[in-house]
């Protein structure tokens, strides 16, 4: 697959989008189309355990979406496209990273944030500075209370403040938080930690926590216990990683 505005690659199990317009990376419509298109490979392919958005250039993972596609003869048209992005996204079981390496601002910042794991440099900025533009983030508004709660929703999208990755990642927003110096290798460390466990038992997992964002707990309970039963003990995997345990040695993970 070709594309003019993002790269893709595929390599040991980890599907990689770069936004490849630096030094913003802005999310153009056609940017957006792109990103789609890939999207829909992705969920296709039952070969591939982490999807990873990076991004060219070293000021900025994404500044946002294009200010020249808010006006009024394309926003319909961009908002469409934006929010299927996030639709394909909702609809992926395997693990969903961001790595950011200096600014992630506006629907870069919902992008990212939108990712079951934020990886960024102790540089990086984030935030929401549409409100200055006298718009308001809509995936934010929607997203931002379930993760980081109502007070910094409310602080973050009425102020449009730009935080730092520390800031961000106290309030739930970043994941980890890695020194600039080496930080692809440090990245790649990291994420290793995700990729060297059982793909089949990561799914029911995200699964399990997916089925219980909108329910109470008895109901969350009960979802994740039907989960656990009928769909993560008959993998393969948990019966290699449960006998495995008992007889003291490494899990050999068969991905089924």
């Amino acid at each position: 697959m070709s594309f003019k505005h993002i790269t893709f690659e595929k390599m040991n199990k980890v599907a990689k989008i770069t936004l490849n317009v630096p030094p913003s990376n802005w999310l153009t419509i056609l940017m957006m189309k792109e990103i789609n298109e890939v999207l829909v490979d992705v969920k296709r392919d039952t070969s591939i355990q982490m999807l990873v958005f990076d991004h060219a250039g070293e000021k900025a993972f994404c500044d946002g979406v294009d200010v020249a596609d808010h006006t009024e003869d394309k926003v319909d048209d961009m908002i469409e496209v934006f929010h299927r992005m996030f639709r394909h996204l909702s609809e992926m079981d395997i693990t969903t990273v961001a790595v950011v390496n200096g600014r992630a601002l506006g629907g870069g910042c919902e992008l990212m944030a939108f990712c079951d794991i934020v990886v960024a440099s102790e540089k990086s900025r984030i935030g929401q500075p549409e409100i200055a533009v006298g718009v308001y983030p809509p995936v934010a508004a929607a997203w931002f209370p379930k993760i980081i709660g109502l007070q910094k929703t409310y602080e973050l999208l009425l102020t449009g403040k730009i935080i730092s990755a520390k800031e961000a990642q106290a309030i739930g927003l970043v994941t980890a938080v890695l020194p600039v110096e080496n930080f692809k290798e440090e990245v790649d460390k990291y994420l290793a930690e995700y990729l060297n466990k059982s793909k089949p038992v990561a799914i029911w997992t995200k699964r399990a926590i997916k089925a219980g964002l909108n329910l109470d707990f008895l109901q969350a309970l009960k979802a994740s216990e039907i989960i656990y039963l009928k769909g993560c003990m008959a993998t393969e995997d948990a019966k290699e990683g449960i006998t495995a345990f008992i007889e003291k040695r490494k899990a050999q993970w068969k991905d089924k």
